[in-house]
Parts: C-alpha cells; sequence; structure tokens
C-alpha cells in the first residue's frame, strides 16, 4: 500500500498521471510548491516533434520556414532562398526528381560501358566522346530526330500531368495504354510497364522508397559532377582514373592530378 501511495504520489508531483485519473490534470508543483494548471492537449504532437528534431544539411543549423520537413528528402537546404514561392517549389521538386533519374541512369551507362571498354570486351568510346560518334545502324541525324521526338513527346506528357495531375491518365490520352502506364501522382508514373514489380502501389504512402530514390540520385548527380571534372582534367574515363589512381593511392590522388595539370 505504501508503495502504491508513493508511485502516485511521485505521478502527481510530475504531471505524469494517466487521463482516466480523476487528479489527472490538476497541476504540477512549481519552484514555489504551488500547483499549476496542466492541459493534456498541451503536450507537443509527434509531428510536431519529428519536425523539430529532423537532421538537417548542415548540422545546428535552422532550416528556412518554406521547409518545414513534410517533403520528402527535406534537410533544410536552400541557401538561396528559391523555393520560398511554394509554386516554385514544387516545380524544383520536380525538376530534381527528374535529374536525379537522369543522372542515376548517366553514371550506371558510364560505369558499364567505360568496364567494358577497358576490359576490351566491346569497342565502345570513352563516355564524353560518345554523342560524336558514328554508328553503323544509323545516321547521326537520324538518331538525334528520333531522340527529339521521343524525348520531347514525353517530357510533353510529363508537364502536361504537372499542371494537371491525373489528366494523362484518362482514356484516350495515350494511345489507348492509359492503363499501362497509370500515373500514380506527378513525378511517379506506374502501371505494369513502368511499376512491373509493384513497389509503390500506394505512392502517398511510400516516404521511404521515396526518400532512397531521392538520396541515391542527389549522390548520382554528384558522381557526374565528377564524371565532368575528372573528364576535363584527364581526358579519361572513370575507370582508367580509377586504375591510375590504385597504381599509386597516395601520389596519385584528385588534388595532385588537378594541380599538375594546371600547372
Amino acid at each position: 500500500m505504501a508503495a502504491v501511495n508513493f508511485t502516485a504520489g511521485k505521478a502527481f508531483a510530475t504531471g505524469s498521471l494517466p487521463p482516466t485519473c480523476p487528479f489527472a490534470g490538476i497541476g504540477r508543483s512549481n519552484r514555489r510548491g504551488l500547483l499549476q494548471p496542466v492541459s493534456l492537449s498541451s503536450a507537443p504532437s509527434s509531428r510536431f516533434m519529428a519536425v523539430a528534431n529532423r537532421a538537417t544539411w548542415l548540422p545546428g543549423l535552422d532550416p528556412p520556414a518554406h521547409l518545414d520537413g513534410t517533403l520528402v528528402g527535406d534537410y533544410g537546404f536552400d541557401p538561396l532562398g528559391l523555393g520560398e514561392d511554394p509554386e516554385s517549389l514544387r516545380w524544383y521538386v520536380q525538376a530534381e526528381l527528374i535529374h536525379a533519374r537522369f543522372a542515376m541512369a548517366g553514371v550506371a551507362g558510364i560505369l558499364v560501358t567505360d568496364l567494358l571498354r577497358v576490359t576490351g570486351i566491346s569497342k565502345l568510346p570513352v563516355w564524353y566522346e560518345a554523342g560524336a560518334a558514328k554508328f553503323e545502324f544509323a545516321s547521326t541525324e537520324a538518331l538525334f530526330i528520333v531522340q527529339l521526338l521521343l524525348m520531347g513527346f514525353v517530357e510533353t506528357k510529363r508537364y502536361m500531368d504537372y499542371v494537371s495531375p491525373g489528366s494523362q491518365a484518362s482514356e484516350g490520352t495515350f494511345f489507348g495504354l492509359e492503363a499501362a502506364f497509370k500515373g500514380l501522382e506527378p513525378g511517379y508514373p506506374g502501371g505494369p510497364i513502368l511499376n512491373p514489380l509493384g513497389l509503390a502501389k500506394d505512392i502517398r504512402n511510400a516516404d521511404e522508397l521515396k526518400l532512397k530514390e531521392i538520396k541515391n540520385g542527389r549522390l548520382a548527380m554528384v558522381a557526374m559532377l565528377g564524371f565532368f571534372v575528372q573528364a576535363y582534367y584527364t581526358h579519361a574515363g572513370p575507370i582508367d582514373n580509377l586504375i591510375y589512381h590504385l597504381s599509386s593511392p597516395w601520389s596519385r590522388t584528385v588534388v595532385q592530378t588537378i594541380s599538375g595539370s594546371t600547372s
């Protein structure tokens, strides 16, 4: 009985009584020993706590007000304030997503083709010269026109869906193939062709998959920047640069390579 009374007294003093207790919410003692009223609804919500304790791109930095943590992959990075306008922020989110996907595809393509070239499996040009290479199955002009038409069509459809979400899933908007490319939400097309594994059928609750995609996409964009710098200073592909570095890791680094090429 004494233990019960002690526990109840401790709970009363700390204001942690359960809501069903008749004394719950009466108050807790302040420094003077007086009781102060405590509102059960005054506890911060889990959403507020998640936003307040979220990670930022620079530890200790207060994120800008327009980046409140509700966007997937939001770490408060907007030093130029480009997303202060809500409509601009919505556009930048979509633009980053598309650039991230292009970067991931580009990094994979560069590494695979460079590996095939270095190992001698295939006689492919180095990636930054591939655009000027001539192919036997079609002329450069024909490839350019085909790419322009296909990319123009896809990008136009994507923009129309951005302006009017769901409009491109209406019947008759895609040659009767709307169900095969059924959009989940702007920027996330689905259907059996673009989402054959059904990884994100409920796209609005797929925050974990969205976060993984945007993180890998940002890493790929940084990798592409590295490829550009490598090509400019070394005139070689990433696999060639990796082999060159591994041959003498302490004397052949990126700093020494750049300083040697500029001296």
